[in-house]
C-alpha cells in the first residue's frame, strides 16, 4: 500500500436526511477511530456530537465541523456538512472540500425528501459516494427495498458489498459478500471487536445472491473486471481494484449495511471509505480564476507547488476567529505570510491545528488535501482564496452574491438590543451572504438575504444560540433603481452652512446601460480635454464624481441603490465654487436627470430549478406558474423530472411551503439569483 501522505487522506462529509442516525455514525466513527478513546465513557447514555439544542453555542464548536481520525493507514477528515438545503452556500461550500461523501439512509424510512435533496446536490459537484442504510435493527427494516430504492429515487446504481444477517429485532450481523464472511459485533466491547466466522446454511445463500449481483453490476460498469468476470479468473483484490475505479467514476454506489446503534457495520463502512473513495490526489483539480476573472488556471494539486487554499468556514468563538481551510496546493508552516487574493490583504499565519475527536492537535505544517484550523487570518471571510504572494489565483468568486430578501427585525428591550447586534456581528462575519444594515430612521436592524428560509434559518439561530427573539417585520424583495431613456440634469447648490457660503453648480446627461453592466461615471471630452488655465481644478472634479457616485447609492423612487447607467458630466461651474457646494450640486443634477429620464424599478428575477417524481410534476408547474414563473426547460435527471426557469422574487415568498405541501414533501427546489430586471 502506498504511503504518500496525500494518497492515504481521505476527506469525507456524512450526507443524511435527518434522524436517518447522522450524528451517531459519526459518534461511531470517532470512537471506533480515535486515538484516545474519550467517547468509551460517555458511549451509553448520550452521544458527544449529539448536542442538546441549549448547547449548540457549542454545536458548531471546531470539532463538529470538522474531526481528524485515523483508520488503519487511512487518515480520515470528517467534515460536517449541513443537513439543511437552504438557499445560503452553506452546503455548496462544504460539499465542494470534500472529495467523497457517505449517505446515511434508515432501513424503516429509505430515501427520504432531505436525502434525495443533499444526494442531488453532491452529484452537481461530482462526489463519489457510498451508501450505509443503518437502523437494521428497527422493526419494518428491509434491506432490498431501501437498495431498490437507491435505484428508482437516486438514479444511483448500488453495489451491496455487506448485507444483513436477519432484519428488524432479528438482526444479529453482517456478511461480507466479497470476503464471504460473517461479522458480529460483540455488545459488550461496544462493537469494538468484531469476529470473522465462515458463513452457513440460508446465511451463505443470503450472500451468494447478493455477491451475484454485485459482481455482474461492476462488470457491467468496468470493462477491465468483465473480461475477468466472463473468464472466472478474478481475484478478491481485481474485486477492490475494479470497485475503487467504477467508485471514483461516480458509476457504482457500494452500499454497507448496519446498525449504528447497535454497534454493528462501522468498522467495514470504515475500510470501504478508505478502499474506495478518493483521496485529493484523486479528484480534478478545482476551478479557479485570476483575481480580475479574466482567464481561468489549473491549481498544481502537489505539496510542492505554491500554497493556495479555500476558507470554506469561519467560526467565533469567544471573540477569536478561527478559520477551516482546506489546503489545495503547496505546503503552510505556521508563522508564514499568505495573502488573502479576494480583499488584497496580507496576513500571517499565528497558529494551526487539526481538529481531533478529542483535542487540537497544533501543527508546524500542513500540506497539500489537508484541511485544518487557522487562528490568524484576520480579515477571512467564508469563501475566500488565501495563497502565497505572488500568486494571482482566485478559487471562488463571491461578488457574484447579491442578496435579494431583507427584513428588519427590532429588539424587545435594551439588553437584547446588545445581544441582537453581537448575534448580527458573528452571522455576518461567518456567512458572507448575509448582509447586516440599520435604518437610521427607525433603527431597526436590516438583515439581507439569499431567500426567505436564509433568514428563518438566522432567526432560528439566534432564538436557540442566544436566547433571543426580535420582532421580524414581513420580508421585503431588494430591489434596484435604472434609467429607461437618456436624459439631461443640472443641479445648483449656493447656501450658507455654518459660517461659509457654499456654491456649486452642474449640469450632467445620464443615458441606460446594458443589463448588469454596472454603472459608469465620466466627465465629457470638453471638460476632460480642457486647456489647463480654463479646466477646473482635479480637487472639485473630485468633489463632483464624489458626489455622483453617494446619490446613485439610493435612487429616487424607493431609496435602493442605481444601476446600469452611464452619467457624464458635461458643466461644471468654476468661479466661487467649493467643494462641498459642487458635491451638493452633483447629488441634485443626478435627481434632476433620474426624474425626467424616466427611473424605473428593478426586482431580483431568480433562476429556479424544481426536482419532483413524475407524478408531482404536473401540480408543481401549476404551481410556479401560478406564482409568474416561466418555465425554460423540462428534462428528466437519475430517475426524477425536473423544471428549470426564472421568476420574480416577490412572487416566491412561500412557496417552499406550498411546493412541500402540494408534493408531499417529494419535491424539492433550489433558487439562485439571475439578475435585476424591470417589474
Amino acid at each position: 500500500m502506498s504511503k504518500d501522505p496525500m494518497k492515504q487522506l481521505r476527506n469525507l462529509g456524512i450526507i443524511a436526511h435527518i434522524d436517518a442516525g447522522k450524528t451517531t455514525l459519526s459518534e461511531r466513527i470517532l470512537f471506533y477511530t480515535s486515538k484516545i478513546h474519550r467517547m468509551g465513557e460517555v458511549h451509553d447514555g448520550t452521544a458527544t456530537m449529539d448536542f442538546m439544542p441549549e448547547e449548540q453555542e457549542r454545536g458548531i464548536t471546531i470539532a463538529a465541523a470538522a474531526s481528524t481520525c485515523h483508520w488503519k493507514d487511512w487518515t480520515l477528515n470528517l467534515i460536517d456538512t449541513p443537513g439543511h438545503v437552504d438557499f445560503t452556500i452553506e452546503v455548496e461550500r462544504s460539499l465542494r472540500v470534500l472529495d467523497g461523501a457517505v449517505g446515511v439512509f434508515c432501513a424503516v424510512g429509505g430515501v427520504e425528501p432531505q436525502s434525495e435533496t443533499v444526494w442531488r446536490q453532491s452529484e452537481s459537484f461530482g462526489v463519489p459516494k457510498l451508501a450505509f442504510i443503518n437502523k437494521m435493527d428497527r422493526v419494518g427494516a428491509d434491506f432490498a427495498a431501501v437498495v431498490e430504492a437507491l435505484h428508482e429515487r437516486l438514479g444511483a446504481t448500488p453495489a451491496p458489498l455487506t448485507v444483513p444477517l436477519g432484519e428488524g429485532p432479528e438482526f444479529y450481523g453482517v456478511a461480507d459478500v466479497i470476503a464471504m464472511k460473517k461479522l458480529l459485533f460483540d455488545e459488550d466491547s461496544q462493537g469494538r471487536s468484531m469476529e470473522v466466522l465462515e458463513l452457513e446454511g440460508e446465511e451463505l445463500e443470503t450472500a451468494q445472491m447478493w455477491r451475484e449481483k454485485t459482481l455482474e453490476t461492476l462488470g457491467e460498469n468496468d470493462d477491465e473486471f468483465m473480461e475477468k468476470y466472463l473468464e472466472e479468473a478474478y481475484s478478491e483484490e481485481d474485486i477492490h481494484a475494479a470497485l475503487q475505479r467504477a467508485t471514483l467514476a461516480r458509476k457504482i454506489t457500494p452500499v454497507l449495511t448496519g446498525s449504528a446503534l447497535k454497534n454493528a457495520g462501522v468498522q467495514p463502512l470504515l475500510d470501504a471509505v478508505g478502499r474506495y473513495l478518493p483521496s485529493p490526489a484523486d479528484v480534478p483539480a478545482p476551478r479557479a480564476t485570476s483575481a480580475d476573472g479574466s482567464q481561468e488556471k489549473t491549481v498544481d494539486i502537489s505539496p510542492t507547488a505554491p500554497f493556495c487554499g479555500l476558507v470554506f468556514k469561519v467560526l467565533m468563538d469567544g471573540g477569536r476567529k478561527t478559520s477551516l481551510l482546506r489546503i489545495y496546493s503547496g505546503t503552510l508552516k505556521e508563522g508564514d505570510s499568505v495573502r488573502n487574493i479576494a480583499l488584497a490583504k496580507d496576513e500571517r499565519i499565528s497558529r494551526m491545528f487539526r481538529m481531533d475527536a478529542d483535542q487540537q492537535e497544533q501543527l508546524s505544517e500542513a500540506r497539500a488535501g489537508d484541511i485544518i484550523a487557522v487562528i490568524g487570518l484576520r480579515s477571512a471571510r467564508t469563501g475566500d482564496t488565501v495563497a502565497a504572494h505572488g500568486q494571482d489565483i482566485l478559487l471562488e468568486d463571491l461578488q457574484a452574491v447579491k442578496p435579494v430578501i431583507s427584513m428588519a427585525l427590532e429588539p424587545r428591550n435594551a439588553d437584547e438590543g446588545k445581544t441582537l447586534d453581537e448575534a448580527l456581528a458573528r452571522y455576518a462575519i461567518e456567512d458572507p451572504t448575509l448582509g447586516v444594515s440599520q435604518d437610521e430612521g427607525s433603527g431597526n436592524r436590516i438583515i439581507s438575504g439569499m431567500g426567505e428560509l436564509h433568514l428563518e434559518v438566522i432567526l432560528e439561530r439566534m432564538r436557540r444560540e442566544y436566547n433571543i427573539s426580535p420582532r421580524a417585520g414581513q420580508p421585503q424583495v431588494v430591489a434596484r433603481e435604472t434609467v429607461r431613456i437618456e436624459a439631461e440634469g443640472s443641479g445648483l447648490f449656493d447656501r450658507e452652512l455654518g459660517t461659509m457660503h457654499h456654491v456649486g453648480e452642474i449640469s450632467l446627461s445620464m443615458a441606460p446601460a446594458e443589463r448588469d453592466s454596472g454603472n459608469v461615471v465620466r466627465l465629457s471630452e470638453a471638460l476632460a480635454n480642457a486647456d489647463p488655465k480654463e479646466a477646473v481644478s482635479r480637487a472639485l472634479i473630485e468633489e463632483v464624481l464624489q458626489g455622483i457616485h453617494d446619490s446613485l447609492l439610493s435612487g429616487p423612487q424607493t431609496g435602493y441603490p442605481v444601476q446600469d447607467v452611464i452619467v457624464t458630466v458635461t458643466a461644471i461651474r468654476k468661479e466661487g465654487a467649493t467643494a462641498a457646494g459642487c458635491r451638493m450640486a452633483a447629488s441634485m443634477a443626478v435627481r434632476d436627470a433620474m426624474e425626467k429620464a424616466r427611473a424605473t424599478v428593478l426586482e431580483p428575477i431568480m433562476d429556479v430549478e424544481i426536482i419532483a417524481p413524475e407524478e408531482a410534476l404536473g401540480s408543481s408547474i401549476s404551481l410556479f406558474q401560478n406564482c409568474g414563473g416561466k418555465v425554460e426547460e423540462l428534462g428528466e435527471r437519475g430517475g426524477m423530472r425536473y423544471l428549470a426557469g426564472i421568476a420574480p422574487m416577490r412572487k416566491l415568498f412561500g412557496f417552499s411551503t406550498s411546493l412541500r405541501s402540494a408534493t408531499q414533501g417529494r419535491a424539492g427546489f433550489t433558487l439562485r439569483f439571475k439578475h435585476y430586471d424591470s417589474m
